[in-house]
């Protein structure tokens, strides 16, 4: 099947790296009430979708809208959230291989935040996306209050430039600042450095299930009581930042 770039990249980049990390922050969706957030490292794509809890949420690659064999995510009432678009007005098909997995989805007055990630090159029917710098064109949409997959609306629908910078570059900048936590895998106490700069925490099951919201007391966390498994830990800084590590709990 022909496939469109899921993220087509402008003709000049700036400052691009083989290496490091890269983010596009935050970015408003229009009047869809939508956010969404892409991050890369050398391996993986993370990418954190907000938006009404009773509507679907999806977005595609380029600006020519849901052009046949564009690729995309698509956070609906069915298991799939990997798709191909078979042009306009045409349901999307969900992929054979469902490359994305859902790290955390999260409603808290009536938004919804999924958080999926997937390898940079994804499957067979993805398109690779770069772990670099530059602008990266979108297409996004959200159902008319209903998760069900289905026309979406005039109203419900838009395009965007992800303008993707280096959130760490290669070799340069220390980690002393960043909120991190040790030991990984634990047994049940988890530490943290730079605690002072955290405003919430969250702990997610594997399926994206909200396990506890746990405080801080003396810059650790107890999770001894958490049965044995793969876990995220959530934090979200004072500046509003929010980033997700696993955690293998042993």
């Amino acid at each position: 099947m022909k496939r469109k770039l899921l993220f087509i990249l402008g003709s000049v980049f700036t400052g691009i790296f083989i290496s490091g990390q890269f983010t596009s922050g935050t970015v408003s969706l229009g009047a869809t009430g939508m956010t969404v957030k892409m991050d890369t490292n050398p391996t993986t794509v993370t990418l954190t979708l907000t938006g009404p809890s009773n509507s679907f949420m999806g977005i595609g690659g380029g600006d020519l809208g849901m052009a046949d064999g564009a690729d995309g995510f698509i956070y609906n009432s069915s298991a799939s959230r990997d798709y191909t678009f078979n042009g306009v007005g045409v349901t999307p098909s969900a992929d054979a291989s469902q490359d994305w997995t859902v790290t955390s989805n999260v409603v808290a007055a009536g938004t919804r935040t999924v958080v999926a990630t997937r390898s940079l090159n994804g499957g067979a029917e993805d398109t690779p996306i770069p772990n670099a710098a530059g602008p990266l064109d979108i297409f996004y949409a959200k159902g008319d209050n209903t998760l069900t997959l289905s026309y979406h609306g005039a109203g419900n629908r838009g395009y965007a430039t992800l303008n993707m910078t280096a959130a760490l570059a290669t070799g340069e900048e220390s980690l002393a600042g960043r909120i991190q936590f040790y030991p990984n895998p634990s047994t049940g106490m988890v530490y943290f450095k730079n605690s002072g700069k955290i405003k919430n925490l969250s702990i997610f099951d594997s399926t994206g299930k909200l396990m506890k919201t746990p405080e801080l007391k003396n810059d650790a966390v107890d999770l001894t009581r958490l049965k044995a498994g793969v876990y995220y830990i959530e934090t979200e800084s004072k500046d509003g930042t929010k980033t997700q590590e696993k955690l293998i709990k042993n």
